[in-house]
């Protein structure tokens, strides 16, 4: 090869490069640009106040991403955890303000903590549902998790029979208050959802960094009939990945319905939306087996940046849809584009290796 012709050739490979680094800081990129754009826009943007008030909203959908980002990370998808937010809002309402015990005829009223645990639980039981529903059935992850969005509404609507629960904050004599303090304490001076926020991504880190399952998940989303050859219990992973995404549904329910002191079965409609946002905006592959805890969290930042920006500067909520669903659209268009740059340099690299000539044999003694 000439020299113009090899200068050529490592200049493409620098804007390959540049190019790459771009898409891979994409989200940080974004971010960024959000923060400079509506600080320009609003001087109360960049406010203390209103800053934690934008990170509370951001814990949230953290959450529900975290969720999320194991269930993408193996292949799948979860439509199912709005619902599940709603449902386990319910669930704790229901209890707070009186547990009716037909059979017995007396009415009880259970501690936070007993309200806590039954709630997460039974998100985590829709969880199971859906992996159950995935591995032993083989129903596609869209359809079952589709489904089960449904029933899990359909749950709160039965049971709080459409209405709202008013006023969780329970009473002294009844012994069950304390509930406001999970989305509506603080600790150090920083709402306790922000703590949960930052717990819940400390814990997704060490599991998916340091221990056998967080490998068993890349691996089940990279190449599920390899990691089975390779002795991966690839259903069990499945299983646990939808049930982690339930727990992490039920607790954000929880944060929400302490936060507004009520709780109403039409919360968490559309979150799986922000869910799967975050997630891929921060660089995880919905075919799976690429994504990471830093991305997720990043990519929530964005859209709750994006939407308590646009409604501080005072933009139509008809136009936030609009600018939100682009926003994953382009957001999926540059991960193709990052893909196309990946394998161009796997090819590249691939035609080099072919082209190089033989290595002389050794001489003989």
């Amino acid at each position: 090869m000439s020299e113009s012709g090899t200068a050529t050739a490592r200049g493409g490979d620098r804007r390959v490069d540049i190019g790459n680094l771009l898409l891979e800081g994409r989200a940080f990129i974004a971010l960024a640009v959000l923060i400079v754009i509506f600080a320009l826009l609003s001087d109360s943007f960049l406010t203390v106040g209103n800053l934690i008030t934008m990170t509370k909203h951001v814990a949230y959908n953290a959450i529900l991403a975290l969720g999320m980002l194991f269930v993408v990370l193996k292949g799948g998808i979860d439509l199912s955890i709005g619902s599940i937010v709603g449902l386990s809002g319910v669930i704790a309402g229901t209890m707070l303000q009186g547990w009716q015990l037909t059979l017995l005829d007396i009415v009880v009223y259970p501690q936070v903590w007993f309200v806590v645990v039954i709630s997460l639980a039974v998100g985590t039981f829709f969880g199971y549902l859906n992996g159950l529903l995935v591995t032993r059935f083989n129903v596609a992850p869209f359809i079952a998790t589709l489904g089960m969005m449904y029933v899990a509404r359909g749950a709160a609507m039965l049971i709080s029979n459409g209405t709202t629960y008013p006023r969780l904050g329970g009473s002294e004599e009844n012994g069950n208050q304390g509930f406001l303090l999970i989305g509506g304490g603080q600790l150090l001076g920083v709402p306790v959802s922000i703590w949960l926020m930052v717990v819940f991504a400390v814990v997704a880190v060490i599991v998916l960094r340091k221990t056998p399952f967080g490998r068993w998940v890349y691996a089940t989303g990279g190449n599920e009939r390899a990691a089975e050859l390779s002795g991966v219990p690839t259903r069990k992973v499945k299983l646990r990945v939808y049930m982690i995404s339930g727990f992490c549904a039920a607790t954000t329910g929880l944060i929400i319905s302490s936060e507004l002191t009520s709780a109403a079965p039409q919360t968490g409609e559309t979150f799986e939306l922000n869910a799967i946002a975050a997630v891929v905006i921060g660089g995880a592959a919905l075919s799976g087996g690429r994504g990471n805890v830093r991305g997720a969290l990043i990519g929530a930042f964005v859209i709750g940046f994006l939407s308590d920006g646009l409604v501080l500067v005072g933009v139509s909520t008809f136009w936030q849809i609009t600018i939100k669903g682009a926003v994953i659209i382009l957001a999926v268009m540059l991960d193709q584009a990052q893909q196309r740059i990946k394998r161009s340099k796997n090819s590249a690299a691939a035609a080099q290796n072919r082209s190089a000539p033989a290595a002389p044999p050794a001489p003989q003694t």
